[in-house]
């Protein structure tokens, strides 16, 4: 994704969510005068790797151009319990209205980033790359993806509109794999194109198709390794289906080159972030 889109999903990310919390406006914080000014800390109560903070920083911005944001760690960065994130400086109206939304970008995101994290390092000093899927938080399908590079580990396709995935029921309605790959060259020569199998015989099939990765769903680790032997290195071999953390270092042993999992973005735990306000 380019840095205009990015741009772009955290201003549609960051108005739909101040929109949903703020509806005709916040009115707690008119408790507080106009006027008032003031600082708050940004702490992470965990062990975590960071992410999110233009998403958290554009939540108080776009309430008030004047607030500031001072950060001390970036997207990525790993930090312990009760480590300081960054200082949030301006109109008080804003800061406590925007709280909401910037921490729960924050929170997710992190989540997000953190996860990825514990899969890269599992299979860390291997060739193999972790990629996510589509199993994203809707709305949030870029800020996840986004997160997914932080914690280390790497994107698949971003939806069903910059790469082929053909699956047993294009196979079908297409009258087999190499029909459903041709077609595909057709109607667009330069976008990748993916089949998923689910036996060494369509293996046969989608190499001698000439597809550019080849997606073997629920293999067992025997036929999986089989399949490896057999592509030698032909074409890129991805792993998918449920993979804990013990299957994906097996898996990675086998020699595929990427492996899928859906959990990054789905089955992720929010990180424990807070902001305080210093008194004066």
């Amino acid at each position: 994704m380019t840095d205009n889109e990015m741009t772009a999903a955290i201003e549609a990310n960051v108005q739909a969510a101040l929109a949903e919390d703020l509806g005709g406006g916040d009115l707690t914080a008119q408790l507080v005068d106009a006027d008032a000014h003031t600082k708050a800390r940004l702490i992470c109560r965990q062990s975590a790797t960071i992410c999110g903070l233009a998403w958290a920083e554009q939540c108080f911005k776009k309430l008030d151009n004047a607030v500031s944001a001072r950060w001390v760690v970036q997207d990525g960065d790993q930090v312990t319990p009760d480590s300081l994130v960054g200082e949030i400086e301006g109109p008080a109206r804003a800061l406590l209205s925007g709280e909401r939304a910037a921490l729960n970008f924050l929170q997710t995101l992190s989540g997000t980033a953190t996860r990825a994290r514990h899969f890269a390092n599992l299979v860390a000093g291997s060739p193999v790359r972790i990629l996510d899927t589509r199993k994203t938080l809707p709305g949030l399908r870029l800020a996840q993806k986004y997160a997914v590079r932080v914690g280390g580990c790497h994107n698949h396709r971003l939806g069903l509109y910059d790469a082929f995935l053909i699956k047993e029921n294009h196979i079908l309605a297409a009258g087999g794999i190499a029909q459903a790959v041709s077609r595909a060259r057709t109607i667009s020569p330069s976008t990748p194109v993916e089949v998923e199998i689910e036996s060494l015989e369509q293996l046969e099939e989608a190499i001698a198709a000439q597809c550019d990765r080849i997606m073997l769903d629920n293999f067992s680790l025997e036929t999986m390794a089989l399949a490896v032997q057999r592509t030698a290195g032909r074409t890129e071999l991805e792993a998918s289906g449920g993979l804990n953390d013990a299957d994906v270092v097996r898996v990675a042993a086998t020699g595929v080159d990427c492996i899928s999992i859906g959990t990054l973005t789905k089955d992720l735990q929010s990180i424990d972030l807070s902001l305080r306000l210093i008194e004066p």
